[in-house]
């Protein structure tokens, strides 16, 4: 069987891109390239409410302009467990092999979409075995929440995911430094982490993630863009420090007001 990749001790920086069309991706692309020195990589959503899927996303990514030596970014589509059909191949196997993708996060899916999607009573344990068995080259990476229940309960649930054949984790995003390190002291040391950061400058954003992702904001959080850009300086030397990774995600500002000299 074949295996997947060894990680490397690099730390590596991705930016999540949200697929609205190839146009987008293709000119978000370009300002990364030119201007985002400290981009290795780049993740894709799978968002239902647009056409494009993440897998073929990331075929527009590949395409689009390089690094500075040269080549393609690499990339990394999330894939949607309830989207997959237990009884047959995986639908987007075709195109990650097309597109030289040589990784995946594989999430559970959005409970709001179940009611306007067909989806299927699949967890991401199961897809990510799927992944092992008929995509052995990829690298699987499986979600990690720190916040939708206690730490133990949520161990119990990465180490079926790791027994499943996933190689690390993409965190919810973090907003304490201090939080990230408590989570790094008891996640395994022999997996890889990518870390998350994003951006949240209102009132009814501060909102949603205490109600929707059940947040506890620290203290000295701010809404503010200067805020967040700080945050991410710091989680960036964080992950660095650990020897781990991380993903920004920058949401209702652009990638470049986000970004552009902090990395």
């Amino acid at each position: 069987m074949t295996t997947p990749q060894p990680r490397t001790a690099e730390t590596r920086i991705s930016v999540e891109l949200v697929p609205r069309s190839a146009e987008s991706l293709t000119a978000e692309m370009a300002e990364i390239a030119q201007r985002l020195p400290g981009v290795t990589t780049i993740n894709v959503p799978d968002l239902l409410k647009f056409p494009l899927r993440s897998w073929d996303a990331c075929g527009v990514v590949r395409g689009a302009p390089a690094r500075a030596d040269g080549t393609a970014y690499p990339v990394i589509p999330h894939v949607r467990a309830a989207d997959v059909d237990p009884d047959a191949p995986l639908p987007m196997a075709e195109a990650i092999r097309a597109h030289g993708i040589t990784e995946v996060l594989v999430v559970s899916g959005d409970d709001a979409d179940y009611f306007t999607h067909h989806t299927y009573p699949v967890d991401a344990v199961d897809v990510i075995r799927r992944f092992r068995a008929e995509l052995p080259e990829v690298r699987v990476y499986a979600g990690l929440d720190p916040y939708r229940s206690g730490i133990a309960t949520e161990m119990r649930y990465l180490e079926r995911k790791l027994s499943a054949g996933a190689v690390g984790v993409f965190t919810q995003p973090f907003f304490d430094t201090s939080y990230m390190a408590t989570w790094g002291r008891v996640l395994p040391s022999d997996i890889e982490v990518w870390w998350g950061a994003t951006t949240v400058t209102t009132q009814a954003s501060i909102g949603y993630w205490r109600r929707r992702n059940l947040v506890a904001f620290p203290r000295d959080f701010e809404p503010t863009l200067a805020w967040q850009r700080d945050y991410a300086r710091r989680a960036i030397d964080a992950a660095g420090e650990q020897g781990q990774n991380i993903y920004l995600m920058p949401v209702r500002t652009s990638v470049l007001d986000y970004l552009e000299g902090v990395i």
